[in-house]
């Protein structure tokens, strides 16, 4: 479906020295796309920065307030929320076809980015110079995490009320073992609650990356302009017919050839249902997948999913392209009749393509009905809620990674309804330590950059591996 933009009238109050900006083709679109997909490092925050610099403030194809308004539907959604933006604005714009080059092309460079980096460490990730690489980054990694859990943190918990479910959300799943989902479906009761009564402490306090400041347009896509095609039922229901089958059909095809034990099935099985389930961007989907790939399946190694985790920190795309690497090296180890490495890539890419169509079909489904309710302060309710609750999960992975880091041992503690993992203490790993401690001082202290922390860290490592100090 092509949308088409109807622009409303503006009275000459609301001039500005800036001009409207000149109508843009797909075609003119695209390298700009491309260009915020080849920047898009550091994770959901920062990429949502730069896609906030570059279409609000450079381009001004979008006001401040829609494009709040697009990524707290996204942030509601499951799956990567910097993603789904990119698709929820291309399709703004120009439709189905504007979608798919947006949300496409912002996957691309990770696919052959983390592909690549997963033969390496397939082939040489526990020889050599290549093994005190990773032990760098995971410290590296430590240090992003807890940023992120600040910086999101700041802009979600703007009330008591906001700390509060932040804080449940954090006990909840550390400590008494609640589903993700239900932590999540539970905030956004309250939240829906909170907003339809009008309550203060339930609106919404702003988005990842925006810039804060007063609105400064005008826009090709202003806060007036109207989409001219409303979604009816039947097209709801073709949108969701076709993205369905290119879904779920290749989940059945391998389900119906290997069967369901296979390391196939399991991962096409596997990562369609996290699609559906994972709420609130890659910090919190990071903590349910590690968790499953690494204590249910065995797939990985804890330290394997922070190699993992430090690949995706350091290539651009959304973190969330981890899964491709959990994938790989799933069929790596469990090829069957096939060659090793093309087991791997068979399934990294049957990973990144069960991960990311849903994410298509989520916007392409969701986004007319949403363009709808704009204002609406129940929704908004909703989402702030949502938002803060994530907060708690994404500080459960900085402790779960930091368990793991620094300590190569950890016992499981059970106590009434609490189940837990406290660490070994004698396992404790001094140089681990030390680099994560010098990590977070540089991210929090001295405001290093996500690319010189991870490569000081990288280089610390391998200096490390050098000398002798770490195997």
């Amino acid at each position: 479906m092509t949308v088409a933009i109807v622009g409303t009238v503006r009275p000459e109050s609301a001039a500005t020295e800036k001009s409207t900006p000149a109508s843009v083709t797909l075609r003119e679109a695209a390298p700009v796309w491309a260009r915020i997909a080849s920047l898009s490092f550091g994770g959901p925050a920062g990429q949502i920065a730069v896609m906030h610099r570059i279409l609000v403030e450079e381009r001004r194809w979008i006001s401040e307030n829609r494009f709040l308004h697009a990524l707290n539907f996204c942030t509601l959604l499951p799956g990567p929320e910097a993603q789904q933006l990119a698709t929820y604005v291309g399709w703004l714009m120009h439709g189905t076809r504007g979608g798919l080059v947006a949300g496409g092309l912002f996957v691309l460079p990770g696919v052959v980015a983390i592909m690549a980096l997963s033969w390496v460490y397939a082939l040489y990730g526990n020889v050599g110079l290549v093994a005190g690489l990773f032990f760098g980054l995971k410290a590296a990694v430590l240090a992003i995490v807890a940023q992120a859990v600040l910086r999101i943190g700041r802009r979600a918990l703007k009330s008591q009320a906001m700390v509060a479910l932040a804080a449940a959300s954090f006990v909840a799943i550390f400590f008494l073992d609640v589903p993700f989902p239900l932590i999540v479906l539970t905030a956004g009761a309250i939240g829906y609650a909170g907003g339809k009564a009008g309550l203060p402490q339930f609106r919404i306090g702003g988005g990842h990356g925006a810039s804060g400041k007063a609105d400064a347009g005008p826009y090709l896509l202003g806060d007036d302009e109207l989409l001219r095609e409303h979604a009816s039922l039947g097209h709801t229901l073709r949108v969701l017919a076709v993205w369905a089958a290119l879904w779920l059909l290749p989940v059945a095809v391998v389900l119906a050839i290997v069967g369901p034990d296979d390391v196939f099935a399991q991962v096409a099985v596997f990562f369609s249902k996290m699609a559906m389930v994972t709420f609130g961007g890659a910090y919190a989907v990071l903590a349910y997948v590690a968790q499953q790939a690494v204590e249910h399946y065995g797939w990985l190694r804890p330290g394997e999913m922070l190699d993992g985790l430090g690949m995706a920190e350091t290539t651009p795309g959304p973190l969330i392209m981890v899964t491709q690497f959990v994938g790989f090296m799933a069929a790596f180890r469990n090829p069957g009749a096939l060659p090793p490495l093309l087991a791997g890539t068979l399934a990294g890419l049957l990973t990144t393509w069960v991960t990311f169509a849903p994410c298509f079909l989520w916007i392409f489904v969701g986004a007319p009905y949403v363009e709808r309710l704009r204002g609406n302060r129940a929704l908004a309710g909703a989402l702030s809620a949502i938002t803060a609750a994530v907060v708690g999960v994404i500080l459960n992975l900085a402790v779960w990674f930091a368990l793991h880091t620094v300590f190569a041992e950890v016992h499981p503690v059970a106590a009434g309804p609490f189940r837990f993992d406290v660490p070994v203490l004698a396992s404790l790993n001094p140089w681990a330590l030390a680099l994560s401690l010098a990590a977070l001082v540089a991210v929090f202290r001295f405001r290093v950059g996500l690319i010189p922390t991870l490569a000081a860290c990288s280089a610390a490592g391998i200096l490390l591996h050098l000398t002798g100090v770490v195997a």
